[in-house]
C-alpha cells in the first residue's frame, strides 16, 4: 500500500502545483506574459489567512476567502501598476519588472512578519484521515480536500472560460487582441480579470500547500511558484486541462522521486522532466503549434 499511499500524496502536492499553474497559463494565454511574482502572491495570500486566524480569530474557511480577496485585489494592483504600462514593449522588460515584483514582495513580507518561520494551522484542523484497507490506505484530509478542490476548480474555470461572456471576452482577447479591441471588447478589463482570477486562486493553493506543510515563511511561495510554471510548461502553457494534467505528473514525480530515489534528488528529476518534455515535445503536453509571420 506504501506505493498508493505516494500516490496519494503526489495527487495532492499535484493539485496545488495544479491550482497555481492555471494563474500562470491564464495570464500567459491572455496577455502573453509570464508573471513570475506569482508564487510570491501565494505567499502573502498564505500570511493573510495566518494573520486572520491567529490574529482576528476567524474560522480557516472565512480566514480563506479574506485571503482570496487581498490576492486578488493585490493581482489586480500589480497588473495596473507594474506590467500596463510595458503591454507592447519587449518580453524582456516585463520579465525584469516581474522579478523586481517577486522580491518586492518578499522583503515586504521580511519587513511585516520578519525572517523566523510560522507555524501554519491547517485548515483541516480535527479532521480525521480516511483509512482503508485494514488502515494500510491513509487518506489524509489535507490530501482529500486538496484534490477535490483542484477538480471543482478546474471544472468551474472551464465552464466560465467556455460559457460566460467574460470568458469569451477573455477567448477572444487571446486569440487576437487587437481584433477583439475593434469588436469592442474592454482589453484592459479582460487582463485585469484574469489577473483577479490568477491571484484568487494563488491564495487558495498557498492554504491548502501550508495546510499539507505548515511552515510560513517570506520565501514560502518560491520554489513551489517555479515547479507550478514547469508543470505549466509540461503541460503546455496556455491551456487550463494542460496545466492541471501537468501540476498532477509533476506532484506524482516529485513524491515518487523522494520516496524511492532520493530526497535531495527529487527537485533535480522533477526539473529533467520538463527539459525532457520540450526535447520530445516542445509546445507541452496539450500545446498546439502556432505560425508566425515574419
Amino acid at each position: 500500500m506504501s506505493i498508493i499511499n505516494s500516490l496519494i500524496s503526489g495527487l495532492s502536492l499535484g493539485s496545488v502545483y495544479a491550482i497555481i499553474a492555471l494563474g500562470y497559463t491564464m495570464v500567459y494565454g491572455i496577455s502573453r506574459m509570464l508573471n513570475f511574482a506569482h508564487g510570491d502572491v501565494i505567499m502573502i495570500g498564505s500570511y493573510v489567512s495566518f494573520c486572520l486566524t491567529m490574529y482576528v480569530g476567524m474560522p480557516g474557511w472565512l480566514a480563506l476567502v479574506g485571503a482570496m480577496a487581498a490576492c486578488t485585489v493585490l493581482g489586480v494592483t500589480i497588473e495596473r501598476i507594474a506590467y500596463r504600462p510595458l503591454r507592447g514593449t519587449g518580453s524582456l522588460g516585463v520579465l525584469i519588472t516581474a522579478i523586481g515584483v517577486s522580491y518586492f514582495l518578499q522583503n515586504a513580507a521580511l519587513l511585516i512578519w520578519g525572517a523566523n518561520p510560522r507555524v501554519f494551522t491547517t485548515l483541516f484542523k480535527g479532521l480525521d484521515p480516511i483509512r482503508l484497507a485494514n488502515a494500510r490506505l491513509v487518506i489524509t484530509a489535507e490530501s482529500f480536500f486538496t484534490i477535490i478542490v483542484c477538480v471543482v476548480i478546474m471544472v468551474a474555470l472551464t465552464l466560465f472560460v467556455h460559457r460566460t461572456k467574460a470568458g469569451k471576452a477573455m477567448r477572444a482577447v487571446s486569440e487576437d487582441n487587437g481584433a477583439a479591441q475593434l469588436m469592442g471588447i474592454n482589453v484592459n478589463q479582460s487582463i485585469s480579470l484574469t489577473f483577479a482570477i490568477g491571484s484568487g486562486l494563488a491564495a487558495v493553493a498557498g492554504v491548502l500547500m501550508c495546510s499539507a506543510y505548515p511552515v510560513l515563511m517570506p520565501t514560502t511561495g518560491a520554489m513551489p511558484g517555479i515547479k507550478a510554471f514547469t508543470a505549466a510548461v509540461v503541460g503546455g502553457i496556455g491551456s487550463i486541462p494542460g496545466a492541471m494534467v501537468g501540476g498532477l505528473i509533476l506532484g506524482i514525480i516529485e513524491i515518487l522521486s523522494r520516496a524511492y530515489i532520493s530526497t535531495e534528488l527529487s527537485d533535480a528529476i522533477v526539473f529533467a522532466c520538463l527539459i525532457i518534455v520540450l526535447l520530445v515535445k516542445p509546445t507541452g503536453l496539450f500545446g498546439k503549434n502556432t505560425r508566425e509571420k515574419v
